[in-house]
């Protein structure tokens, strides 16, 4: 179900539609943070010193699903380094599938749309209301290189998810290793029907789903990168590919022999994959490859069983050069900046390859480096950014944000009971294993790297402009703590009233100058709000929905 267009926007309103074309990123300015990589060392702008409130408005852009007053308080306090401390302490915050969701009746339409709009809103409930916001933002950044989809039943989904949440502190390699034999994931990309050709088995032969993905979208990607996530090339000026398909055949044949874990007692129809337990080898030894492979140069002897292969594996990409680059990029994409420098990457990559103790993809020091660089923490004085840097907000942030924004701590329903979703990005709703968007997608004449821009097409932006007022004067803000009354008042008090109160909740209170005179200009011109309340929320859509909402600098 997408977030549904329920009512138009004024006309005035809609004409300004067109502000959005301002958000485009353009090409990162030199970057002149001479900030060593060696050693994963990465120098941040006084991490640990309180922040202003501007500083804590606009970190919490990076490190969560949108700012609320009691955040901005802690990292005004704590500082940005210490938040970050704090919240790699805090207990995992997992989704637990009630038995509805793990056994109910596919034939039933009612059972089926329940169960798999449990996943759905028990994430935008955590997205609003869970605690460890940081935890769960980098495991949104996995779920978009990472992802499952409906082909998966909602309790594997929900698995797939707390899979993340578990590993989004931990070590990629670890990940890896428990994504390839996690059930939902086998199920997806095929893997659990991997099976070699044999003398017992003359008709099967090895399925190059996993194994393809698993290098192309999970760990390396399809070019040779430098530390910088610049691409390799050979002498005529050619990328050099990080993978043969003779790579992709071995590498299926070393996943070959695995199953979902057997149960003691009858399985329901819709958990047939035993999402809650990881798979297990195959026991017929046939049914694992066990011939000698040579998978992107490392040789791989005869005689190795199924799991024994899925640890050298997992060795072999770790060390492989790409992987630092690769997942560094995203998630600094995610977090941070679509188009970020190639110094960055760097040192974030140098961090990804050594954690300062020679350890390899500790994502605890991942995360810290790509919030800390002083790339990212350059804009945290109004003014200072670098033109051109930031991220525009997809529909998911956009969402959050807003809903936060105004204390809801759950998710909005429609009529018929289901959750509002973001348009074009409902959780756990990709289309494909390359998620909503590939992170190499650009602004569209241009060269630079603007993914997210994919999904803002022409209904998200209506969308934004008309469905906040509608949902939250007409009944839909049940079972939430939304507050639009604050903000009626406001607006009943008086236009600057309001106004003030809304830069401080969305724009770090610094709304520029030219929002606050279109806001003004219509608080005073427009005589149609039936209430205050309906004032307030028609201008905050309208704010909202403008570049200076629009995009995270």
């Amino acid at each position: 179900m997408l977030y549904r267009m329920c009512r138009s926007p004024p006309a005035a309103l809609l004409a300004l539609v067109g502000l959005l074309s301002a958000c485009t990123p353009a090409p990162q300015e030199a970057d002149t943070g001479a900030s060593s990589a060696s050693a994963g060392q990465v120098r941040s702008a006084a991490p640990t010193s309180p922040l202003s409130a501007y500083a804590a408005a606009r970190a919490a852009d990076q490190v969560s699903f949108g700012a609320t007053p009691a955040l901005l308080a802690s990292l005004s306090q704590h500082g940005l380094s210490g938040w970050i401390t704090d919240q790699m302490a805090l207990p995992v915050s997992t989704i637990d599938a009630p038995a509805w969701v793990i056994d109910y009746n596919r034939d039933d339409q009612g059972q089926s749309r329940n169960a798999f709009e449990f996943p759905v809103r028990s994430f935008i409930n955590l997205a609003l209301s869970g605690p460890d916001q940081l935890r769960l933002r980098v495991s949104w950044a996995l779920m978009q290189f990472i992802p499952v989809n409906g082909k998966v039943e909602p309790y594997g989904e929900i698995e797939h998810f707390n899979l993340l949440q578990r590993h989004a502190f931990g070590n990629y390699a670890s990940l890896l290793r428990e994504l390839t034999i996690h059930p939902a994931m086998g199920w997806f990309l095929d893997n659990v029907s991997n099976r070699p050709t044999s003398p017992q088995c003359p008709w099967c032969a090895p399925n190059e789903n996993y194994a393809r993905e698993v290098m192309q979208l999970f760990s390396l990607g399809v070019v040779r990168l430098n530390l910088d996530g610049s691409i390799i090339r050979n002498a005529q000026g050619k990328a050099i590919e990080t993978y043969l398909q003779e790579d992709v055949e071995d590498l299926a044949r070393a996943f070959t022999g695995w199953r979902f874990a057997s149960s003691p007692t009858p399985l329901p129809a819709t958990n047939w994959l035993n999402a809650g337990k990881p798979m297990e080898p195959e026991e017929w030894e046939p049914l694992h490859d066990r011939d000698a492979k040579r998978i992107l140069g490392t040789d791989f002897p005869a005689g190795r069983s199924a799991p024994q292969e899925l640890d050298a594996v997992v060795a072999m990409l770790m060390n492989h050069p790409n992987i630092a680059p690769f997942v560094s990029l995203r998630l600094i994409q995610h977090l941070v900046t679509s188009n970020p420098t190639p110094q960055y990457i760097a040192r974030v990559s140098a961090v990804f390859r050594n954690n300062g103790q020679g350890v390899a993809g500790d994502m605890r020091a991942v995360v810290r480096a790509v919030l800390l660089d002083p790339d990212a923490r350059r804009g945290d004085i109004p003014g200072t950014d670098v033109s051109r840097f930031g991220k525009l907000r997809e529909p998911m942030l956009w969402y959050s944000a807003t809903l936060r924004g105004l204390g809801c701590t759950q998710a909005l329903n429609w009529q018929d009971g289901g959750p509002v979703t973001p348009s074009g990005q409902r959780p756990f709703s990709p289309t494909s294993v390359f998620s909503f968007y590939l992170p190499t997608d650009r602004a569209p004449g241009s060269n630079l790297l603007a993914p997210e821009q994919k999904l803002l097409d022409t209904n998200e932006l209506t969308n934004r402009l008309g469905n906040l007022s509608y949902l939250l004067t007409n009944g839909f803000n049940n079972n939430s703590t939304c507050d639009a009354a604050t903000l009626g008042a406001a607006f009943a008090a008086s236009p600057k009233t309001f106004i003030d109160l809304l830069s401080t909740r969305y724009f770090r209170g610094s709304m520029p100058p030219t929002l606050r005179s279109n806001l003004l200009e219509l608080a005073t011109g427009q005589k149609t709000w039936s209430t205050p309340e309906q004032g307030a929320l028609m201008l905050t859509q309208y704010a909202l929905t403008t570049p200076y909402f629009g995009v995270i600098k």
